[in-house]
This record gives C-alpha cells, structure tokens and sequence, in this order.
C-alpha cells in the first residue's frame, strides 16, 4: 500500500512539473516574441476567463479531447498504439453528417442517437482492422492505423469538397444538418452545449470499465506484461482487438459531437489535430480516465488563452504550438525514462 502510494505521489509530482514548465515556456516564449509581454501574458492566462462567450467555448473544445484521451488510454492500457485518431476522428464527424442528411425527418433524440451510434461503430470497426491485422498476423498497428488514417482523410476530403459539397456555404463543407439534431446548447452566447454532459458520462462509464470489470482488470493485465497474463488463462488476442475497438469508437465521438453540436455541417479539416492532442492529453492523464478531464481542461486553456493573445496582443497562434510541442517532449522522454528503467531492474 505504501509503495503504491509513493508511486502515485512520483506520477503526480510528474505531472506537475510538466505543466510548470509548460508554463514557464509560455512566459518566456511571450518575452520573446512579443513587444508588450505583460499584456500579453495577462490575455493568455486570463482571456479565456473573460466572459461567457470565452469559457463556454474554451469548455466546448474539451470535449473532442476528452473522448480522444478516452480513446487513446483504451489503446495505451492494453499496450496498443492507436495513432489513427486523426483520421478516426475525422470519419466520426463525416459519418455523423452524413447518417443526419440521409433522415432529415426524423425526431430530434432519435436521430441524434443514431447519428452517434453509427458514427461510434465506423470509428470502432476503422481501428479494429488494425487490431485485428496484429492479432491476425503480427501487423505493427502504428503504421496500419496511421496509414488507414491518412487514407481515410483524403477520401472524406473528396467527398466533402465533391459529391457532397454546400454550394451555397463559403466554407468547404456539406450541407448543414437539420435543427432538430443540433445539440441543445447550454451556456449561450458560446457554442458550449450538452455534449459535455456525455463526454462526463463516458468518462464514468471508461472508468468502471477499466478499474471496476473483470473485462478491465483482463486488459490492464494484458497490457503490462502479456505473457503473464496468457499464462493466467487469458486470451491475448482478444485483448489486443478489443481495446483497438473502444479506441476507435471514443475518436469517432470526438468528431461526431463537433458536428451536431458546434459545426452543424462536416467541414473539410475540422478535426485540426484533436485526434493527436488526445495522445498528449493520455499521457498526461496517465491512461486513467479520471484524469483525462483535467488533462483536456489543460489543453484546451493553452489554446484557448494563445487565442485571446493573438486577438488582443502581438503575438501568433503558433505560441499555442510550441507549448504543445514542449508538452509532447517532457511527456514522452518521461515514459522512455519510465520504460528504460522497468527494463532495468528486470
């Protein structure tokens, strides 16, 4: 009991200094690139607090995160890699317009149901196939569910800016989805709506998956030490399958409740690297659902506060970029280290 809990004290002490200095970066990099600093980082640290239209919209952009995060701790847990998230999440949102148009009639709850559930299944079966190539034939699910990925972005790309292109929108897009399958905003003027409230849900639904089923408790030990666990009687493949498909269908949410919630139509990049920032936002959470919530919350006050800079300061989005690229560096030499050093007393 002791050393589990000076184990969680040295993740979380972990965490902490990540985010200190990811904070410290933005600081600097705001002393460097920009004439007015101080300004700059009182707009960055306190902009996205200014007002309802600012936090509501800050809170939206959680959402696609925290449904990624869930999405990649599903693959993580079980010692998957699941880097079509981008392209999963990109399907997710495609799929949810497109099963939206094709029932422009029916009720608002029923189709919205539909529209998630279909889009949640295509997610699920696009990252099951590599799930299934690595049970199968021992495929690396890296470059399978990348190139699946990237495929899939060029394809829907062609059909948003092809068959199914607005000719009335200004923006590359389809056409806009009925009202009655918008989700019910709830925080107006911001386009914060109710998908927060399934995003919590499906946080709470991850966790007792993982932490309180025998199913999650089978997976969890399947990923740390694999031989072990097919030595206990459990079926390995099985586990390298499934979590691949819960991956794929928390990415596809993702896109899913951007569309009926915020965009209302899929526009051609909507997805603008969700998919990735869900790695990031995994490793930050450490795979534990319960902490993908603060881990999102995290991410989406970096971009959020480089917004409120760029509009009333001097300085770029891409502050909000170098911030992010830091995080993945601290963050990824911290599991190398982690990695090197179980082998290590091994």
């Amino acid at each position: 009991m002791k050393d589990s809990r000076n184990c969680s004290t040295v993740q979380l002490s972990g965490v902490l200094v990540t985010l200190a200095a990811a904070a410290v970066v933005v600081i600097v990099s705001i002393f460097i690139l920009s004439k007015t600093p101080f300004s700059t980082i009182y707009y960055f640290f306190i902009g996205p607090f200014a007002n309802k239209y600012y936090l509501g919209n800050m809170l939206n952009s959680v959402v696609p995160l925290i449904f990624t995060g869930l999405g990649i701790s599903f693959a993580f847990k079980a010692s998957m890699f699941n880097l079509g998230g981008e392209g999963q999440v990109y399907a997710g949102g495609f799929i949810a317009a497109s099963v939206a148009l094709l029932i422009p009639s029916l009720p608002g709850v029923i189709g919205i149901f539909l529209s998630l559930l279909v889009a949640a299944v295509c997610g699920a079966l696009i990252a099951g196939l590599s799930g299934f190539f690595k049970m199968k034939w021992n495929t690396d699910e890296l470059i399978t569910s990348f190139l699946i990925s990237n495929a899939l972005i060029y394809t829907i790309d062609f059909f948003i800016t092809g068959p199914m292109d607005d000719p009335t929108n200004n923006l590359l897009a389809t056409r806009k989805i009925a009202s009655q399958y918008h989700l019910l905003r709830i925080f107006p003027p911001s386009s914060l709506n109710i998908s927060v409230i399934i995003a919590i849900l499906a946080v709470i639904f991850s966790f007792w998956i993982l932490f309180k089923t025998n199913h999650g408790y089978e997976l969890r030990l399947s990923g740390l030490n694999s031989e072990f666990a097919r030595y206990g009687g459990i079926n390995i493949g099985k586990y390298i399958f499934l979590p691949m498909l819960w991956s794929g269908a928390f990415n596809a949410l993702a896109g899913a409740v951007s569309v009926l919630g915020t965009t209302h139509c899929c526009i051609k990049g909507f997805s603008n690297g969700v998919g990735w920032n869900g790695i990031a936002v995994a490793l930050i959470a450490r795979n534990n659902p319960a902490a993908v919530v603060p881990a999102a919350l995290f991410f989406a006050f970096i971009e959020a506060g480089a917004n409120s800079a760029m509009i009333n300061a001097d300085v770029t989005i891409e502050i909000a970029s170098i911030v992010k690229a830091v995080i993945f560096f601290l963050i990824t030499s911290r599991v190398i280290y982690n990695s090197f050093r179980r082998k290590a007393l091994v």
